[in-house]
């Protein structure tokens, strides 16, 4: 069987012509699509919607993963250095130097009755910010910051008991647990005033 190449080179020809003449429009066309960019770059971006959106900041607790609102987040900061402090309770972690300012650091692990790990290179401060002052919150490791939308949260769930629902913002669809920073530093249980031999 002999092959024809004249005739496989002007197929192939006629194909690429037909393929170019497909991708270039006609002068009318090319027109009403430069138009149509034109029209839509000068229309006003509009907002997709208006809905409430908090900017948090996620980290994780032993198994679990938790977020807390970036507004209210002054720093994170590597744990490097730390010292515990005698006649505390056990939320009490131990107090950081962070570049001469001295910051208490609570271990919500304990408090929420997580497994506890040892400390390593992962583990982070997230210094807190308010009104009257902060604190800061021993994370297992800080994994970034996201967008979630005010209405995505989950109001409750049902794992949740006891100061960890007093504290819960919402959970997300995905399970990261919102705390309310707000709550959180404004909450006399968080307040340590205990005095040796008292």
């Amino acid at each position: 069987m002999s092959i024809d190449w004249q005739r496989m080179h002007r197929a192939v020809e006629a194909a690429a012509e037909a393929v170019a003449a497909r991708r270039a429009p006609s002068a009318e066309a090319a027109r009403r699509i430069l138009q149509e960019r034109a029209e839509a770059l000068a229309t006003p971006p509009r907002a997709e919607s208006e809905e409430e959106t908090l900017s948090v900041l996620e980290f994780r607790l032993a198994y679990e993963r938790y977020g807390i609102e970036s507004g209210y987040v002054a720093e994170v900061c590597p744990i490097r250095a730390y010292t515990q402090l005698p006649c505390t309770p056990p939320l009490v972690f131990g107090v950081v130097n962070v570049r001469g300012r001295i910051a208490t650091v609570l271990d919500l692990r304990r408090l929420f009755e997580l497994p506890e790990g040892g400390i390593s290179d992962l583990n982070k401060v997230i210094l807190l910010r308010g009104e009257g002052g902060g604190f800061g919150i021993l994370a297992d490791a800080v994994t970034g910051i996201r967008s979630v939308p005010v209405s995505a949260l989950q109001a409750e769930l049902s794992t949740f008991t006891g100061v960890r629902r007093d504290w819960l913002r919402g959970v997300t669809p995905d399970q990261v647990a919102v705390l309310d920073a707000e709550k959180l530093l404004k909450d006399p249980k968080l307040v340590i005033n205990e005095q040796p031999g008292g």
